[in-house]
């Protein structure tokens, strides 16, 4: 039986401490998104700047490379795996950089995916470059993948060209970094903003849907799943990260903070605008095994 290392008392935020590796095929259940920010390989004894000093990039051990081989290969296993915890029509999110984008986007195709969008994250902030001998790096890219190529997926299309002033999105995304107030519980050192994720989760689930997000760190994915009425799983090996994305659950449970948060998310016209569409938006029907994860857990 798997353990769950939290669980809220809603049963809409669920945390397994474990290797995505291992713990995937301990269990049978089905997702209707993933979102996942693997390790980016930039953890090189190289230098940047953060908050206006130099500080080394070195992020800890599970963010060294070990070479192309190294990389492809836990790139294909893990995509493998979370390819079987996917519905027919699930779409996937995977955020990287240079290091790793090319070898995931691959490794998709291989797979079977069909790949929809890749989308450009503009940052509004990026930290600047110091040695002055290239462009500065303000960028990240997301690919957009659906399970199956013949199998329609869900695009939430018009909500999406209602944040945009009535005009299609497009897949340039201006957005800011992590906030302060983001940090409150504090800091995983390749954290996404609430902004980037609710985006994700509105484009592309309904009410209720279940996301997993198997590299979780501080969960973001989370968070911003639970704000918008979503439930999620997530899964990640250091527990010091397990205990922010815990304390941060617990945080927008008091129902004051959870209201705040969600006014302050940016990428909307307003601060109205999020709770507006989640009062709006139609409830989806789910069947019943859908939302039983625990008792998929004790199957196994």
């Amino acid at each position: 039986m798997i353990e769950s290392y939290y669980k809220s008392q809603d049963k809409k935020f669920t945390l397994i401490q474990n290797d995505v590796l291992e713990v995937l095929p301990q269990f049978d259940f089905k997702f209707d998104m993933v979102f996942a920010d693997p390790p980016y390989f930039l953890s090189n004894d190289g230098l940047t700047i953060k908050n206006g000093k130099i500080s080394s990039v070195n992020k800890g051990e599970w963010d060294k490379s070990y070479g192309f081989d190294e990389i492809n290969n836990f790139n294909r296993r893990w995509i493998y795996l979370i390819r079987e915890k996917m519905k027919d029509d699930a779409t996937i999110w995977i955020s990287g950089t240079s290091h790793n984008i090319f070898s995931t986007g691959q490794t998709l195709i291989e797979l079977g995916f069909k790949i929809l969008n890749i989308i450009t994250w503009e940052k509004t902030n990026p930290p600047p470059n110091f040695t002055c001998r290239y462009f500065t790096h303000s960028t990240e890219q997301i690919i957009w993948a659906r399970k199956k190529a013949n199998v329609p997926h869900f695009f939430n299309y018009e909500l999406m060209k209602e944040l945009n002033s009535g005009k299609q999105m497009k897949d340039v995304w201006e957005l800011p970094a992590i906030a302060k107030w983001e940090k409150s519980c504090g800091k995983h050192p390749t954290q996404k903003p609430l902004s980037l994720l609710t985006r994700i989760i509105l484009a592309s689930t309904k009410d209720s849907a279940w996301i997993i997000d198997p590299f979780t760190g501080s969960s973001t994915t989370g968070i911003a799943a639970n704000l918008s009425n979503r439930k999620f799983l997530g899964i990640d090996k250091e527990k010091e990260y397990l205990e922010i994305s815990k304390a941060r659950k617990m945080e927008i449970e008091d129902s004051f903070t959870a209201e705040k948060y969600r006014a302050r998310i940016s990428g909307f016209n307003n601060e109205e605008q999020l709770n507006s569409f989640l009062v709006r938006e139609p409830v989806a029907e789910y069947k019943l095994e859908d939302t039983s994860l625990d008792e998929a857990f004790r199957k196994n």
